[in-house]
């Protein structure tokens, strides 16, 4: 179910602020009712009318997007920079990243059209597991990786516990490669935590969304999610939980 000022936006009718104006002057109707109250919503098999004539609701579209460095998690840029849209010129469907990924963070990142869909991945109650592979400065020891793992104090509050893994080190130019698997998003948390126990990041990618990952995708690649995936992304986020994949 999604607001009716939504859908008709998304059909193209009219803008979100001119489509309240619709309703709230009695212009639309919904099976044949008018409709004057803002927070009505309707579902996909509802017939929608505005000035009498029908609005034809978008389909839903799901997409996994390998989103490179340098790229705003967003459907426009005042600065003119490139955004995660822009790799989907052929999709007529108007879709939007669920939640974002920093412009110099790279990885896996969800778009689609589907706003009950997107709020529910967003719920803070069920937080889906997020994996990230962090490049940082300096060697972490056992202990840095232990505060991270118990949850560590940062300026919005303390985070939750993190599973915290070092995968390799090169003591000659003094970095090392650390996986970060989170079931919060708070903005920029990764860089954040690792900045608070003395290892910046260097370079940063999202490896994993729940059970989705990257496999057979290059940079700026991405392929449409399955009715199977979809469906099992909504249980995931509702109970915390997932079937058989």
């Amino acid at each position: 179910m999604e607001r009716l000022q939504k859908v008709i936006a998304h059909a193209g009718v009219a803008s979100r602020r001119k489509a309240e104006e619709l309703i709230l002057t009695g212009r639309v109707k919904v099976n044949g009712k008018t409709i004057r109250e803002l927070g009505t919503k309707v579902s996909p098999t509802d017939k929608i009318e505005v000035d009498e004539v029908p609005v034809v609701q978008e389909e839903k579209r799901y997409f996994l997007l390998y989103k490179p460095r340098g790229i705003i998690s967003a459907v426009s840029d005042d600065k003119g920079r490139k955004v995660v849209t822009d790799f989907f010129p052929n999709i007529e469907e108007r879709i939007y990243p669920v939640g974002r990924l920093d412009y110099d963070t790279s990885g896996l990142l969800i778009l689609t059209n589907d706003g009950e869909f997107s709020n529910l991945l967003a719920h803070p109650r069920y937080g889906i597991k997020k994996l990230y592979i962090a490049k940082v400065k300096g060697i972490p020891t056992k202990e840095d990786l232990k505060k991270l793992e118990k949850g560590i104090h940062l300026e919005d509050g303390k985070t939750a516990p993190a599973k915290v893994k070092l995968t390799s080190t090169d003591k000659r130019k003094g970095t090392a490669i650390v996986e970060v698997t989170l079931h919060e998003g708070r903005n920029r948390q990764v860089r954040r935590m690792l900045e608070a126990i003395g290892h910046p990041v260097m370079k940063l990618k999202r490896e994993q969304y729940g059970f989705l990952n990257l496999h057979g995708l290059n940079a700026g690649e991405s392929r449409e999610l399955t009715l199977h995936e979809v469906k099992h992304l909504r249980t995931l986020a509702q109970t915390g939980k997932i079937g058989h994949i």
